[in-house]
């Protein structure tokens, strides 16, 4: 990683890995145009060369820069009081609390990291989502897509959710784009195929008996007549140009995969996600990709049924091979949250908050995502980044005083979630051990 105190903040993120032509996400400064050159500011806090231009680097990629350059292929070591500097000027104060705890109890020198830690103190913290370099595509652009018409299958996989799938479905009849036909993969108990003929769309109904969500889509893929596939749910709302929206990122921005935004209802979007730029994340909720990636890549790794992070390993294996995601804003669903179906059906809705105190925790398909791209080094990083807030409940995550007090409480439940860990590592390595359930197509 570009800085590399980013392992403790991020351990699992697509951007500690690098692509097949042994590529990072970072541009070299040196390499980019005048333009966006410009528009970067240098950090004189750095006590190197290496680090402003790293910094600089930092500014590109997360202000969303998406053009051609070159891209760092490895990083130079830096000083520790380089790596404090970065982490006060973009992330709140209690990460670098959080470094500073880690990092004494790794036995680092105790004198050089508190003096560090002091003097990164006197940095001003700065946000880059103020100043996106994308944040809209041209109002005149005209997409190639609008003179080929190309076909768009739309996945969506469905268990007991038939009036939540009736909203979306009924979204579907208004979007503007009209040359697309819809894979409705139906698990559910009461499978009503009659529900099908109340819409004027060009509906596939395929039955599915064994409730398996990979095993769906991979279903719905095979079955897409279309030469691209968008992937949707059931229990989202999306607006009319919801599917061009997708194919004008596609084109402007020469993009492989669109990775469509996420937001709950009666919200908005959040400003760092309010711009166009790399995808840090995939989703199969709100995507379009073309159906060619399947079969470099493969399909989706049956490994992570009645699981979680099938969709993150699946945009990993996507980064991995070189394709460019994404992160497209327009392209938004509302996210329902239906309270029934869906993977609420296997009590895996959520990947580190359990049901009782004697399951695994996380769900073991998490850790062998972690463990299977990143290693167990980075794995346990990011299993001490995520277990103390678990113990809260999902709606209290976002508050500071409680996650805090969830810190406490994880101590003091230490044996139980040390239990639920490890519980949770064996059954990991039987998955490690079995390898990945990757179809081609």
């Amino acid at each position: 990683m570009i800085f590399s105190f980013l392992k403790y903040i991020q351990p699992t993120s697509y951007f500690m890995r690098y692509d097949i032509n042994g590529n990072s996400v970072f541009p070299i400064v040196s390499s980019l145009s005048e333009e966006i050159k410009v528009l970067l500011n240098e950090d004189v806090n750095y006590s190197s060369k290496t680090a402003k231009n790293y910094d600089l680097s930092w500014q590109a990629y997360k202000r969303g820069f998406l053009g051609q350059a070159e891209f760092y292929k490895t990083f130079d070591e830096l000083s520790i009081q380089d790596e404090y500097n970065f982490i006060a000027k973009y992330y709140k104060k209690h990460w670098l609390i959080y470094i500073l705890v880690l990092r004494l109890l790794s036995f680092k020198n105790p004198i050089n990291e508190i003096k560090a830690f002091l003097k990164s103190q006197k940095i001003n913290p700065i946000s880059l989502y103020k100043v996106p370099f994308h944040s809209k595509i041209p109002e005149n652009f005209k997409s190639k897509f609008h003179d080929k018409q190309p076909l768009i299958s739309v996945v969506i996989p469905t268990l007991n959710r038939y009036d939540y799938l009736n909203r979306v479905l009924r979204d579907f009849e208004k979007q503007t784009y009209k040359n697309f036909e819809i894979i409705v993969v139906d698990q559910s108990d009461g499978f009503t195929k009659e529900f099908y003929n109340d819409f004027s769309l060009k509906i596939i109904v395929i039955y599915q008996d064994e409730k398996a969500l990979w095993l769906a889509r991979n279903t719905a893929i095979k079955e897409a007549n279309g030469s691209l596939i968008a992937f949707s749910e059931d229990d989202v709302r999306i607006k009319p140009d919801w599917l061009s929206e997708h194919l004008k990122c596609l084109d402007y921005f020469n993009a492989d995969i669109s990775a469509g935004i996420f937001f709950p209802e009666n919200e908005s979007i959040s400003k760092d996600k309010d711009f166009f730029t790399i995808s840090e994340q995939f989703a199969t909720g709100n995507a379009m990709l073309s159906k060619d990636i399947f079969k470099t890549v493969g399909l989706f790794d049956r490994q992570f049924e009645k699981g979680r992070m099938g969709d993150g390993a699946f945009g990993l294996r996507c980064f991995l091979e070189g394709y460019k995601s994404v992160s497209n804003p327009k392209a938004y669903c509302l996210d329902v949250k239906a309270p029934i179906g869906g993977l609420r059906e296997f009590g895996a809705w959520d990947a580190f908050r359990t049901q009782n105190w004697f399951v695994p925790r996380p769900i073991p398909s998490v850790l062998y995502y972690f463990r299977f791209y990143f290693g167990n080094k980075l794995s346990k990083l990011a299993l001490i980044k995520t277990i103390p807030a678990s113990v809260l409940p999902y709606r209290l995550k976002r508050n500071k005083i409680l996650s805090v007090l969830g810190a406490f409480l994880a101590i003091l439940i230490a044996p139980i979630l040390i239990y639920q860990i490890i519980k949770s590592w064996n059954l990991a390595t039987r998955k490690l051990k079995i390898g990945p359930k990757i179809e081609r197509l």
